[in-house]
C-alpha cells in the first residue's frame, strides 16, 4: 500500500469520524443553532442579491468585459505586466482603489479581467487586495467612527501590505512571471482602434455609474457625502447619459436603437422616481440588448457583451454557494450563525498574537460589504475587542471573504489562492500587533 498517496483519504475518513464522534447534536438543538443558521443563510443571500447583485456585480462586469475587449493584452502587459516599470506598476494596483470604491465581491471581475489580459501577478494581487480596502469612503468612516488614527492606518497599511503582498506573490511564482516576460517580449504593438482619451472617457463613464450607483448614505447627514448621497441617482444618470452619447459617437451604435434603448428607461424613471433601481436596470437591459446585437464591423460589441456574460457565468455561482456558507457559518451583522459572536469577541480582547491572529482568520473567511466593518467593528470594541485585532480584521475583512476565494481559486488556481490568503492573513496579523502595541 502506498501511503504518499493513502493518506489523504484516511486523514478525510479520520476527520469525519471525530466530527461525528463529537457532534454537539443537544446543544445545536437547545439553541435551535442549525435551523437559524439555516435562515441566515438565506437572508445574507437575499441582502446579497439586493444590495449587491444589480448595483455592482452588473456594472463590474461590463467594466471587466470592456477591460478584456477595449483594452489591447500589449497595453496591460506595458503598465501592469511582469516587464512593466514596478514603482508604476505596484503604485497603480495599490492606490486604485480610491476611486473605485467597490466591496470584495464587486472588485473580483476587475481583477480577473487584468490577469487574464495579462497583468503581472504581483500588480494583479495588490490591486485584488488594495482594491476593498483602500475604498476612500471606508477610510474617512473608519477615521470618523474609530477614531483618525485607525484611519490614518487603515490607509497606511492597505497600501504598503498590497505592495508587500504584490512583491512577495511575484517572487514565489517568479518562474512562472518569466514566462509571461518572454511572452510580452515576442508580443508585436497594438493596432490602435481609437485614441486612448476617448477610451479612457468610456471607461470613466462606466466607472462614475459604478461608484455613484452605490454612494452609501453618511453618518451624518451633513456636508458633502450627504449632499452626494441625495443626488446620486442625477449623477449616475449624467454618467450614463455620457456612456449612451461616447457608444454613439464612437462605438457606432444607431442613434435610433440607442433612443429605443433609453425609452424604457425614462418612463421608468418619470413614473418610479421612487423605485430608481427599475431604471437602472432597464438601462442595463438596454445596453445589454444593444451589445449582444451589435452592429458594427469589427464586432467589438457583441464581443464586450460576450466577455461581460462569460465573467458573470463562472463568477456569480460560486459567489452564491460561497455567501451561503458564510451566512450560515457567522450570520450577518448583529445576528447569529453556527458561530456565535459571542465567541469570537471573546477570543479578540486584548493584543495577543492569538487575538491578532483570530480577527484576521476570522476576517478573511466573513464577508464585508462596502462600509459594513466599521459598524460591525464598533460593536466588538465596545464589547472590549482590542485595538489591534480591530485593525487587523480591517484590512483582512474587506480583502477576503469565503465567496472571493472560491472565485480567486477559479482564476488564479488553489496554489496561488492559498499563498495569497495566507499572506493576506499574516500581514493583517502583523498590523494589528504592532498598532496595538503603539496605541
Amino acid at each position: 500500500m502506498n501511503w504518499k498517496q493513502e493518506w489523504k483519504p484516511l486523514a478525510a475518513i479520520v476527520a469525519v469520524f471525530a466530527a461525528c464522534y463529537w457532534l454537539p447534536v443537544d446543544w445545536l438543538q437547545a439553541s435551535r443553532r442549525v435551523e437559524n443558521a439555516l435562515w441566515e443563510s438565506l437572508h445574507l443571500v437575499k441582502w446579497y442579491a439586493q444590495e449587491h447583485v444589480l448595483l455592482c456585480l452588473v456594472p463590474a462586469f461590463f467594466i471587466a468585459g470592456a477591460v478584456g475587449v477595449f483594452v489591447s493584452q500589449a497595453a496591460v502587459m506595458k503598465y501592469l505586466g511582469p516587464k512593466a516599470n514596478k514603482p508604476l506598476a505596484y503604485g497603480v494596483a495599490s492606490v486604485s482603489g480610491t476611486i473605485l470604491a467597490v466591496c470584495s465581491c464587486t472588485i473580483l471581475p476587475l481583477f480577473a479581467g487584468i490577469y487574464r489580459m495579462g497583468a503581472g501577478l504581483g500588480p494583479a494581487s495588490a490591486f485584488l487586495y488594495s482594491g476593498p480596502a483602500i475604498n476612500i469612503l471606508a477610510i474617512v468612516l473608519t477615521g470618523a467612527v474609530l477614531g483618525p488614527e485607525m484611519g490614518l492606518a487603515r490607509a497606511v497599511g492597505a497600501v504598503t501590505f498590497a505592495i508587500v503582498i504584490g512583491l512577495l506573490m511575484h517572487l514565489i511564482f517568479r518562474k512562472e512571471e518569466l514566462a509571461k516576460i518572454d511572452a510580452a517580449a515576442a508580443m508585436p504593438e497594438p493596432e490602435v482602434a481609437r485614441p486612448l482619451w476617448q477610451n479612457g472617457l468610456y471607461f470613466a463613464s462606466m466607472v462614475g455609474i459604478l461608484v455613484f450607483a452605490n454612494w452609501g448614505k453618511p453618518a451624518d447627514p451633513v456636508g458633502l457625502w450627504q449632499a452626494l448621497y441625495e443626488g446620486k441617482w442625477i449623477i449616475t444618470s449624467l454618467f450614463s447619459l455620457a456612456l449612451a452619447a461616447i457608444l454613439v459617437a464612437w462605438f457606432h451604435v444607431s442613434p435610433v436603437r440607442m433612443l429605443m434603448a433609453a425609452l424604457p428607461v425614462v418612463v421608468l424613471a418619470l413614473a418610479f422616481p421612487e423605485q430608481p433601481i427599475l431604471a437602472f436596470v432597464a438601462g442595463f437591459l438596454g445596453l445589454s440588448v444593444l451589445t449582444a446585437n451589435g452592429k458594427d464591423e469589427e464586432g467589438e460589441l457583441q464581443e464586450w457583451f460576450s466577455t461581460s456574460w462569460d465573467f458573470a457565468k463562472k463568477i456569480l455561482p460560486l459567489l452564491f454557494w460561497g455567501v451561503l456558507v458564510a451566512g450560515a457559518l457567522l450570520g450577518r451583522p448583529d445576528h447569529e450563525g453556527l458561530i456565535p459572536s459571542g465567541w469570537i469577541a471573546s477570543l479578540v480582547g486584548g493584543n495577543s498574537l492569538w487575538a491578532n491572529l483570530f480577527a484576521s482568520v476570522v476576517g478573511a473567511f466573513m464577508y464585508f460589504a462596502t462600509l459594513t466593518e466599521v459598524p460591525i467593528l464598533q460593536g466588538l470594541i465596545g464589547a472590549g475587542m482590542g485595538k489591534g485585532p480591530a485593525l487587523a480584521l480591517l484590512l483582512a475583512g474587506p480583502a477576503l471573504s469565503l465567496p472571493n476565494m472560491l472565485v480567486i481559486r477559479s482564476v488564479m488556481g488553489t496554489k496561488k489562492t492559498v499563498v495569497f490568503v495566507s499572506l493576506v492573513i499574516t500581514m493583517a496579523t502583523i498590523s494589528g500587533l504592532l498598532y496595538g502595541a503603539i496605541f
